[in-house]
């Protein structure tokens, strides 16, 4: 054997031996993280397909996201999550991310029955509950139509429930013009609405990197599911439902929210529910759980704990 024979046999030899380790780490790190095999996906009871993020072992936590966004908003919450042992699933909505997309079943008991599927498809109990936006409809809703067997806390970020909408018996709310304003505002022209609306959206000193990633991850939503869903929000009347929740629930809101004004959201949530601390944010925009995520993070952990 020459000298360049001999090197290359070294050099497989020490490849070999990095290749044995890492498996058994591969090994043992699947044993202790108690991660096995889990599914990507699971499918609704009307045949959609839904992606579900699912990290971590230990105590559940599903996180819900706002309307356009998908699961990844959550990925630096799911990654401080799991380094405190609990285990992280954050579904794609149903026309969202990596999830099929129907052409049906945008209101608000379908998507709250798509919960009720991950949750029961991959048998998670003792439940905390993480809903922002758009995403406290479906989880306040799944617990009217489900129950809360499964569910031991609810977090709502900076909500939408009980009632956007101005009716006679809800007249501090938005006036239906002003609705339906809007509503023509993003099918006339969805980029310019997002624009339009950027700046309350975020903080000032929020990276352009971060408001690229939230436009872009909202422009991937085709628009008649952004349609449909900003329709489920509008409608969804959840008065009744809050008063059935009866695990203790978190609402984290920031006092400078121009998409849910904390006066009509989540300060009417909070007097709803009988067990339930508010917590405002001062300064925080709608996009709480990113421009005040470490506040946020510390504040979920204390309650969760």
């Amino acid at each position: 054997m020459n000298r360049r024979q001999a090197i290359q046999v070294a050099a497989l030899g020490t490849f070999a031996a990095a290749v044995a380790r890492s498996s058994s780490m591969g090994l043992e790190a699947k044993k202790t993280s108690g991660l096995g095999h889990r599914p990507q996906r699971i499918t609704t009871k009307d045949g959609v397909d839904l992606f579900v993020q699912d990290w971590g072992s230990g105590q559940p936590i599903v996180f819900l996201s706002a309307w356009a966004f998908n699961s990844n908003v959550w990925g630096s919450h799911m990654a401080a999550f799991t380094e405190h042992g609990y285990r992280c699933v954050a579904p794609d909505r149903r026309g969202h991310g990596r999830s099929d997309v129907p052409n049906h079943g945008y209101d608000a008991d379908t998507l709250a029955d798509d919960v009720a599927a991950v949750i029961e498809q991959k048998d998670l109990r003792d439940v905390v509950l993480v809903a922002h936006s758009m995403g406290s409809i479906e989880a306040v809703r799944y617990c009217a139509r489900h129950g809360m067997d499964r569910i031991a806390r609810l977090v709502l970020a900076a909500p939408t429930t009980p009632f956007l909408t101005q009716t006679a018996d809800n007249p501090d709310a938005i006036p239906s013009g002003a609705i339906e304003s809007q509503y023509a505002a993003i099918a006339g022209d969805y980029p310019k609405w997002i624009a339009d609306n950027e700046e309350p959206f975020f903080m000032s000193d929020t990276v352009p990197e971060t408001r690229n990633w939230i436009k872009s991850m909202m422009l991937s939503v085709p628009l008649p599911v952004a349609l449909a869903c900003r329709r489920a929000i509008a409608a969804a009347d959840t008065r009744v439902d809050l008063q059935k929740i009866v695990k203790p629930v978190l609402i984290l809101h920031g006092d400078k929210d121009a998409s849910a004004p904390l006066p009509l959201t989540g300060a009417k949530t909070a007097k709803l529910i009988a067990n339930s601390r508010l917590i405002v944010y001062p300064g925080a925009p709608h996009a709480i759980i990113l421009t005040h995520r470490e506040r946020l993070l510390a504040d979920m952990l204390a309650f969760i704990e």
